[in-house]
């Protein structure tokens, strides 16, 4: 299997709000049901204008998931909220297609993406992600990427309990 990762770029935009608005993805990540609350969400870091790196996952020259890493200490609230320090990035991924979960791609994505991008920045000291703590089977990927449950907390903005999980480098 060939996996690789490229830059978002504007053209991505529709098939990652279609792929948003897919039943095993809606369960889990925030509700944008209109094409332009994507854009205005993903635009901005596409054009450079957020800080946060958007990625689309090839397999085989096909896309199969959407990932973004972003410095946790760029949102002041959230790095106070999950208190994780200096050198920390985050990281989020979405696997589009529901058959293609289960099958342990979720797991060498986020292994790959940690040691491929995320870990590519030098002053990178280790990688965060926060999945529902309900996600039994997100939280089981990162930890066969080598993540560890560091706490749960509440997510303000839905209100959730989270699993923050942690990959030191």
């Amino acid at each position: 299997m060939n996996l690789g990762f490229r830059r978002m770029r504007e053209e991505d935009l529709a098939l990652v709000h279609e792929w948003l608005q897919r039943p095993h993805v809606v369960r889990w990540w925030r509700d944008r049901t209109a094409f332009e609350d994507t854009v205005e969400r993903y635009l901005p870091a596409i054009e450079g204008t957020d800080p946060t790196d958007l990625y689309i996952a090839d397999r085989d020259g096909e896309p199969v998931a959407f990932l973004q890493t972003y410095l946790i200490a760029d949102h002041p609230d959230y790095a106070a909220l999950v208190g994780v320090g200096e050198g920390a990035a985050g990281m989020d991924l979405l696997i589009g297609d529901e058959s293609r979960t289960g099958q342990g791609l979720g797991t060498e994505l986020i292994d790959r993406f940690v040691n491929d991008v995320v870990f590519a920045r030098t002053d990178t000291t280790s990688c965060c992600a926060d999945p529902d703590a309900r996600n039994v089977a997100s939280i089981r990927a990162f930890e066969k990427a080598g993540f560890r449950i560091v706490r749960e907390f509440v997510d303000p903005e839905d209100g959730q309990v989270h699993a923050l999980v942690r990959r030191d480098r």
